[in-house]
């Protein structure tokens, strides 16, 4: 069964155009109305290919090719179709669109495995305008309840669940989903490995922890040319300590650890003003769950000892908590294997990046397939890769899965 990458990269064209911006990229915040009309476009293309269609309340979207029993779990592909504000065109959608490719060809070809085969694409992966990201698949494994995700506000105050209502995303599957018998996600890496290294293939063993923080410093605000330093409240000056001490804790642990101030709003943001206000993001990811921990309790004991020192109160929220992820060891040899056997050049790799294949794997066994992102460029309209290998990248994936979806059971894997 061969797939198409004239199909594909049309499919691709077509989807950026849904919210494009300048210089090639595409804005589709989870759950706007651009949001809603990629929904849309992606599912006309399921109905055009004749699949089972099934959405949840929090707008989670699978469309299904039924195999030969249907009452086996099925083989799950997919991904996410929300960007972040300067997005580029192959973040999520990719893995989306290449497993249609999947079933495109299967149909094409009268390829009909023992398994169903089933393309999901998940709200909110993202997280850039709704905490917390991987928000639908947290949702459809049972993690995150329902009404809890509904009552995320944006920025704005505006609601998930009122958005949902608005723009009529709402469906009626049932929560949890049901589990798939195997997921495996396409994506880029989102990084510079491949590329650097000329490799085709990340073969994904693992996934970052994750854990987000909302931090909200409150001091006074004065003018700044009359009050003294040492008697200053400045909510700035504390920000810009606590920015350094996640610096400092981060190299002090050193290997793939990493940390990130994301976002800063300064209140009254005035240049002749001591600020009074500040509130910043945290973004602390490890792949070794006991080091996540041990920098979270050094962080939060500097941000004490900071906001102490510049006589601020501190406030702080968790946004994002998910541990380190292992993928199922059976899917991460099958995909190595079957790279293997077609001549790919590949190498196993660890996400630093969260994907919806991390909570999907927390019911079911599950694997993820990288791609190489063109000088590591992720988030930014130039994404890009190869496109003379996407051929070999989404027959890479339908291999897999229609080497899985002829499973009997799973200990068959």
């Amino acid at each position: 069964m061969r797939v198409s990458i004239e199909s594909l990269l049309s499919e691709i064209e077509q989807l950026a155009g849904v919210g494009a911006i300048p210089n090639g990229g595409v804005c589709r915040l989870a759950l706007t109305d651009e949001d809603k009309q990629g929904r849309d476009h992606v599912i006309e293309r399921m109905t055009q290919l004749g699949l089972s269609i099934v959405s949840d309340p929090i707008g989670n979207v699978c469309g299904r090719f039924l195999g030969r029993d249907p009452s086996l779990a099925p083989v799950m592909m997919g991904s996410h179709i929300d960007t972040v504000r300067t997005g580029g065109r192959l973040d999520g959608n990719l893995g989306v669109l290449a497993g249609l490719e999947v079933i495109r060809a299967c149909q094409a070809q009268g390829v009909q495995p023992l398994r169903s085969l089933e393309v999901a694409f998940f709200t909110n992966e993202e997280g850039s305008r709704f905490p917390p990201d991987m928000m639908g698949s947290l949702v459809y494994a049972g993690t995150l309840p329902l009404e809890e995700a509904r009552a995320k506000r944006d920025a704005e105050g505006v609601s998930v669940g009122e958005e949902l209502e608005r723009l009529g995303l709402a469906g009626s599957a049932p929560i949890p989903g049901q589990a798939p018998f195997a997921f495996v996600e396409l994506h880029i890496e989102q990084g510079p490995l491949l590329d650097a290294h000329g490799e085709s293939i990340g073969v994904v063993e693992a996934v970052q922890g994750i854990s987000w923080q909302r931090l909200r410093l409150s001091g006074q605000s004065n003018h700044a040319g009359t009050t003294p330093i040492g008697m200053r409240r400045d909510a700035g000056l504390a920000a810009s300590r606590i920015h350094l001490a996640l610096h400092d804790i981060v190299t002090s642990f050193g290997g793939d650890m990493v940390g990130t101030v994301g976002r800063q709003s300064w209140h009254p943001n005035l240049v002749n003003v001591v600020p009074s206000r500040v509130e910043m993001t945290i973004d602390l990811r490890s792949p070794v769950e006991e080091q996540l921990r041990e920098a979270e309790a050094a962080f939060a004991q500097a941000c004490l000892g900071i906001a102490d020192a510049c006589g601020v109160e501190l406030e702080s929220e968790q946004l994002v908590r998910l541990e380190p992820v292992t993928f199922d060891p059976r899917i991460v040899h099958r995909i190595e294997e079957l790279a293997q056997r077609s001549g790919i050049a590949h190498r196993r790799m660890v996400s630093g990046a969260g994907h919806d294949a991390q909570v999907i794997g927390q019911m079911a066994p599950a694997g993820m397939i990288f791609v190489p992102s063109i000088a590591g460029v992720s988030h930014n309209p130039a994404d890009a890769t190869s496109a003379e290998d996407f051929s070999r990248w989404t027959q890479l994936l339908a291999d897999v899965v229609l080497d899985l979806a002829e499973c009997v059971s799973e200990d068959r894997l």
